[in-house]
């Protein structure tokens, strides 16, 4: 069956906010003398924001902290510093750029809330390339690795999970494409090319790197 849509991840992938959320809670746990186990936090990419609390963990190393509130605020406010000063991920655009030119449909779909995703997109001035922007803003969705975001996605496009494919950039959001039934490329960030990405339909190193001639073949 020809690809009708294509459906792109957001956190860490169109936007590499993985390793900011990450290294601002490093830092607030060297305050403490404590590290963050880097393979706690992989497992906990893809997933819904309370899936993993950062600062419940840090008690449980460092104990009760009276200033949790203020911790938190620190934390958030120097991750925001961080992810200001990211671009949108090299070859993202000249992606999207194709795409149009193939006339695919394309989406997000992304387990943050609508206000992070589309926040950043108008900022990058991305959205005009999006038909359809699905984050996890219904309580019966459930986050990545579960396959409902995607089959949103998917149905928010108006294809099929076989007339699509998935870019995403962790093992959580891989494993949630493949169960919606969808193909999926990998594309690993910094922080992510840690994980098991074994099982991809298609890995690239970078987006600069992907041809949707290629991939797809002729239009």
């Amino acid at each position: 069956m020809s690809v009708r849509g294509l459906v792109f991840d957001f956190d860490g992938l169109i936007l590499e906010t993985e390793t900011p959320a990450y290294q601002a809670w490093v830092e607030i746990y060297r305050e403490f003398g404590h590290e963050l186990p880097k393979a706690l936090w992989l497992d906990y990419i893809g997933r819904e924001g309370g899936w993993f609390d950062a600062l419940e963990y840090l008690e449980g190393l460092a104990g009760p902290q009276p200033d949790r509130d203020a911790i938190t605020r620190r934390r958030d406010a120097r991750k925001t510093e961080l992810v200001m000063r990211v671009a949108e991920t090299a070859g993202l655009r000249e992606l999207l750029t194709e795409a149009r030119a193939r006339d695919l449909r394309v989406a997000v779909c992304s387990s943050s809330t609508p206000a992070w995703v589309r926040g950043h997109l108008e900022r990058l001035g991305l959205t005009p390339f999006f038909d359809h922007i699905q984050c996890r803003d219904r309580p019966d969705l459930r986050a990545k690795p579960a396959p409902d975001l995607y089959l949103a996605a998917c149905a928010g496009l108006g294809v099929r999970p076989n007339e699509a494919i998935a870019f995403e950039d962790s093992r959580n959001g891989m494993l949630a494409a493949q169960a919606a039934g969808m193909r999926c490329v990998v594309v690993p960030n910094e922080l992510t090319v840690a994980m098991d990405l074994e099982g991809a339909d298609h890995r690239f190193e970078s987006l600069s790197a992907i041809s949707l001639r290629e991939l797809l073949g002729p239009s």
